[in-house]
């Protein structure tokens, strides 16, 4: 793979590769190389992975595919930041699964998933209102979305739920992939958020961000 002069190897912007288990999403449990490119043009309220904005190394495709190989793990997770800021994530995407990887995408939803490679499964987020970036929700998205796919709430509060409530009735959501409702680390009680969850009976999975009960907020796990 080369760049658009057909003379360049294609390189990404990397903060970190690491292998540890996955903490959220329906593959939670499961051990996964996690591949973290670096940048993000949104600035969510509890983001817990600031450190991702900025820095990294350049890295050409083929030494990232050797890196993710050498964990001899499948299950692939190309989160961010959010990696389809870089235009390198989606061949990356494809050259992943052609290597055989159960591949993972998390990404804002700020920007188009048209095209990714139909062998990822996407883990999309909804921006509630304590994020302060609902505003960069791309709606088209919910229509892309497939019953593979999953769709992400982060909540922070009552306000932030009954946002997401209303939302997944307007757009029939559930019927659509698997909702996840997660919320916010410190902010909100998860027995809280599943009480609301269970009065209402909705048709949400509740997340709870496993690594963080594992192994607190360190890095690289």
């Amino acid at each position: 793979m080369t760049g658009d002069a057909g003379s360049r190897p294609l390189r990404l912007r990397v903060s970190e590769i690491f292998h540890s288990i996955q903490g959220e999403s329906k593959a939670v449990g499961t051990p996964t190389v996690f591949l973290r490119l670096t940048g993000c043009p949104l600035r969510c309220s509890w983001c817990d992975t600031s450190y991702s904005f900025s820095g990294g190394e350049q890295r050409e495709l083929a030494e990232i595919l050797e890196a993710v190989a050498a964990f001899a793990t499948p299950h692939v997770c190309v989160t961010g930041g959010e990696p389809l800021a870089q235009p390198g994530c989606r061949p990356l995407l494809g050259r992943l699964c052609d290597a055989g990887h159960v591949v993972q995408l998390e990404t804002s939803g700020a920007l188009d998933i048209a095209g990714i490679d139909p062998r990822v499964t996407i883990v999309m987020d909804c921006k509630t209102p304590s994020s302060g970036e609902v505003a960069r929700n791309l709606w088209g998205n919910l229509g892309q979305l497939r019953a593979c796919d999953q769709l992400k709430f982060v909540i922070a509060d009552r306000a932030d739920y009954e946002w997401s409530r209303q939302l997944l009735a307007e757009h029939a959501l559930p019927a659509r992939c698997t909702v996840l409702f997660s919320p916010v680390w410190g902010r909100l009680e998860p027995r809280q958020l599943a009480e609301w969850i269970l009065a209402d009976r909705l048709e949400v999975c509740l997340q709870v961000q496993l690594h963080k009960y594992l192994w607190g907020e360190q890095r690289g796990h």
